[in-house]
């Protein structure tokens, strides 16, 4: 989602792609036993692989040829070390490749150029300010939600070293080099246990600490002045949003007691970051009537974040207050000395307060409906009569009716969390402040009763039904829930119970809207038109009721689960869709690879920034699609749709999934703590499958699905209707339909047909390949015709440079995988446990390699 200045592929040339050839062969002398045999055969591999995918060989015919004539083995265990020993090299290739491109960051992307705050501060330094656009801009803010999804392959060890490297690649540090990439080949790229919810916390709580705190911090105090809409003092343009320890969809080990705990350690850490803080400036702070003031401040914050001896610091009036005093001593008396320093602080207090990141809480909708149902029973009243009721009685039944229930109750665990969690979010509020933990959100959402649920177990659980300081966020994901998310809303809006609440939450409502499930459920092209449709329809209805509708993005990294130039969305929106705050979910490996270094953390926040307010301020109504251009998109929407569900819905479509991807081994990484399912049934259903396995899957296996499968046929269909200069029109005019295009290109470069072509003949499966390389090719081609293009990416060199890169790194790491997965089929339950187990292994190791040498592939 990088903006190029014109040097920026010399740049990647002379800073990772020579750079990576030199210290790659640093590997092949580093002192461990056959690694500089294992090095040198590697690239001989990587030679069968391409040569023999030319040739139309799959991938065990490639490894068996490799080993007959490279190696005298004379056993499959000794293949299988080798493998595995090509699998930790390669792995180590990725992470200097990920550290030279972090290194060469600022170099590579023109972070004063186009999309950038000061970019930003040129277009407006002229601009005459409406009433309307001055109140748009002081409520505008991007909220950042940091999610444990498990797509972050790397332990923190790693990436500790991954930091660390490219602090010495930056400054040609040969022999710091030397010595990390020594530390690299002896370092374990494993978990050896699955980590558990609050562990998850506590590793993305090290970015907010190291990265987040200082970005958000040096944004604020650099532009407050210049654009007065991001002084943190009257609103924190940026915010920072938390999952870990909150999300209980479909995750079974997140208790209300882990939630309480990652609260806690939130408001340690951030008591921590301000006391560095303040260390720092009591050093220069040494000015009479001063240095007793910051030595107490010091002190306490010492006390409170490390000690936890004492709890005087308790809102940021506590720390804000003393620093305003510093301030002023500093004007009056010392000639505003190190007056800069205290306002930064003052900044960052004001943007993390004593929460750093508030917690959302997430719940699927059935718990919340069977659990009213049992404590309907438990106060005598009967379910079937209630169940018979119509929808708006049922409403005003649970809202009037006194039940009583308390968490120790119910024998179902669940039932009692939730319960209990309700209880909790009160305790956090009152010890870190609302701005801790003051979202609901339902999964699943599909009516005004599943929120009105929520409310009622708020009551029932001890909250005054009045004094509810939470907001409730229906998620809408499938297709057949967006199109009926209008309907949801007007019933909300028009309920008198609902209207009192929303009243007391200053008539905010947000919607949370998923990318990743909306593109499992409906193909891409479908998810991402429907979601727009959704919003522009949100929005017009929301202000028909005088209600502020906040749109909250449940996106991924790749295009598939609504990444890729995600700046680019923000800044197309329709004019008429609610653009009052930028928020989204940012996942797992998204995080490390978009926001793991400052530089790259500033520049995509700065991207943020820059396309909310310019689609605020600057976007006008030409922009907007017309009825006839709405209409030609929808066409190819439902001609995606239908194409992609007769793929999805072919009964062999799981099977394909289960055999010829890793899917069935995605749970067995001690990645993430939550299930790759949700539910406990044991037979795989595509309802069920959590949309991270699905596109990593995949990924995986080079195909790529639900980033392109449908488009192709959909544009042939406007090419043989005659219409297709209509929609290069489109193209051309529209940003967002240009991004949404321009994403699937990333995922068709992605895509290697070859490496699974031997599937292409089997007799159960072989259908469903041809289907799959069919749309490719077809999908390939139209978007090349559809942007006069010649090339894939051809407007986007250096990120198509180094996905080049990246993949000829990966590909003898997806032979080997999809070797291991040909030899697992050919045992199919033969009674070779241990060499199965040993493929198992092999697969799931790939997995690690293929999704960190992808970044943003899953």
């Amino acid at each position: 989602m990088s903006t190029f200045s014109p040097k920026s592929l010399e740049h990647f040339h002379n800073e990772i792609a020579i750079k990576f050839q030199l210290y790659n062969s640093l590997f092949l002398s580093l002192p461990f036993s056959k690694i500089e045999k294992t090095g040198l055969l590697l690239s001989v591999l990587q030679n069968y692989c391409e040569e023999g995918y030319a040739q139309g060989q799959n991938a065990e015919e490639i490894i068996n040829s490799f080993v007959q004539n490279q190696t005298n083995f004379d056993s499959e265990q000794k293949t299988l070390d080798l493998l595995f020993r090509f699998i930790q090299y390669i792995e180590r290739q990725i992470v200097l490749f990920d550290a030279l491109e972090d290194a060469a960051y600022d170099r590579i992307n023109d972070i004063s150029g186009p999309g950038t705050l000061k970019h930003l501060q040129n277009k407006l330094s002229d601009h005459q300010y409406t009433a309307s656009e001055k109140k748009t801009l002081e409520n505008f803010s991007v909220r950042l939600v940091m999610t444990a999804h498990p797509t972050q392959f790397y332990p923190g060890s790693v990436l500790g070293i991954i930091g660390d490297l490219s602090k010495a690649l930056q400054h040609n540090q040969t022999d710091q080099i030397n010595i990390l990439l020594q530390q690299l080949g002896k370092t374990p790229f494993l978990n050896k246990k699955k980590p558990s919810p609050y562990e998850e916390a506590v590793s993305l709580i090290w970015f907010l600490e190291n990265v987040f705190y200082h970005t958000i911090g040096s944004i604020a105090n650099e532009f407050k002045s210049t654009m007065p809409f991001m002084d943190p003092a009257d609103h924190p343009i940026i915010k920072m949003g938390f999952w870990p320890g909150g999300d209980r969809d479909g995750n079974p080990f997140v208790r209300a007691e882990t939630t309480y705990k990652v609260a806690n350690s939130l408001n340690i850490a951030i008591l921590k970051c301000y006391y560095r803080d303040v260390r720092k400036l009591k050093r220069r702070l040494t000015f009479k009537n001063i240095d007793t003031i910051i030595a107490k401040l010091e002190s306490d914050l010492y006390e409170q974040a490390f000690l936890r001896t004492i709890n005087t610091i308790r809102t940021m009036n506590d720390i804000i207050g003393p620093l305003k005093l510093i301030r002023e001593i500093l004007f009056t008396e010392n000639n505003g000395l190190f007056i800069e320093n205290v306002d930064e602080l003052i900044d960052k207090v004001h943007c993390f307060g004593m929460h750093f990141a508030f917690i959302d809480v997430r719940q699927e909708n059935e718990v919340h409906t069977s659990l009213l149902s049992a404590i309907m029973e438990n106060n005598g009243f009967s379910n079937a009569s209630y169940e018979e009721m119509p929808e708006i009685q049922k409403i005003n039944f649970i809202l009037d009716q006194k039940l009583d229930a308390t968490p120790d109750q119910f024998e179902d665990e669940i039932f009692s969390d939730t319960l209990l969690t309700m209880q909790t979010i009160r305790k956090i509020q009152e010890d870190f402040g609302e701005e801790a933990c003051n979202r609901y959100i339902i999964s699943q959402c599909t009516s005004a009763l599943n929120v009105i649920e929520v409310l009622a177990l708020f009551k029932i659980s001890g909250w005054n039904i009045n004094e509810v300081n939470m907001d409730i966020v229906p998620l809408f994901e499938t297709i057949d829930d967006l199109v009926k998310a209008p309907i949801v809303m007007k019933s909300l809006y028009e309920l008198p119970s609902y209207k009192s609440h929303l009243k007391r939450r200053k008539n905010r409502q947000t919607i949370m809207l998923g990318f990743s499930d909306g593109t499992k459920d409906g193909g891409y092209l479908m998810a991402n038109w429907m979601i727009y449709k959704a919003k522009e329809e949100l929005s017009k209805m929301s202000k028909e009721y005088g209600i502020d509708v906040m749109f909250f993005d449940g996106r991924g990294g790749p295009p598939a689960r609504g990444g890729g130039k995600t700046h680019k969305f923000y800044a197309s929106m329709n004019k008429e869709i609610s653009s009052k705050e930028i928020q989204l979910t940012i996942q797992g490996q998204t995080i490390s690879t978009n926001f793991g270094i400052k530089e790259s953390a500033r520049f995509n926040i700065e991207q943020l920034i820059n396309a909310g307010v310019t689609n605020n301020i600057f976007q006008d109504e030409s922009n907007n699609f017309t009825k006839e251009e709405e209409s030609l998109i929808l066409s190819m929407a439902e001609i995606s749709l239908k194409t992609y569900l007769a793929l999805k819905n072919d009964s062999n479509f799981v099977d394909y999934m289960s055999e010829v991807s890793p899917l069935k081994y995605f749970g067995m990484a001690n990645i993430g703590s939550r299930p790759a399912k949700r539910g406990k049934v044991e037979k795989l259903t595509i309802k069920d499958l959590r949309a991270i396995p699905f596109v990593a899957s995949w990924n995986m296996i080079k195909q790529n699905v639900p980033g392109f499968y449908g488009l192709g046929t959909a544009i042939n269909s406007i090419i043989e209707k005659g219409q297709f200069e209509q929609l290069k029109a489109i193209y051309k005019k529209s940003l967002f339909f240009r991004t949404l295009m321009d994403n699937s290109e990333m995922s068709l470069i992605k895509t290697f047909m070859p490496l699974t072509s031997e599937i292409s003949e089997h007799p159960i499966f072989g259908d469903i390949w041809q289907r799959i390389n069919a749309e490719y090719e077809l999908t390939s081609t139209n978007l090349l015709l559809l942007g006069n293009h010649t090339t894939l990416m051809e407007e986007y060199p250096v990120d198509k440079l180094s996905i080049q890169m990246r993949e000829k790194i990966m590909i003898p790491l997806a032979t080997i995988q999809q070797y291991g997965l040909s030899k697992l089929r050919e045992m199919d339950n033969s009674g070779e446990e241990e060499l199965s187990n040993s493929y198992q292994k092999m697969i799931i190791r790939c997995a690690f390699g293929i999704i960190n040498g992808g970044r943003n592939s899953a």
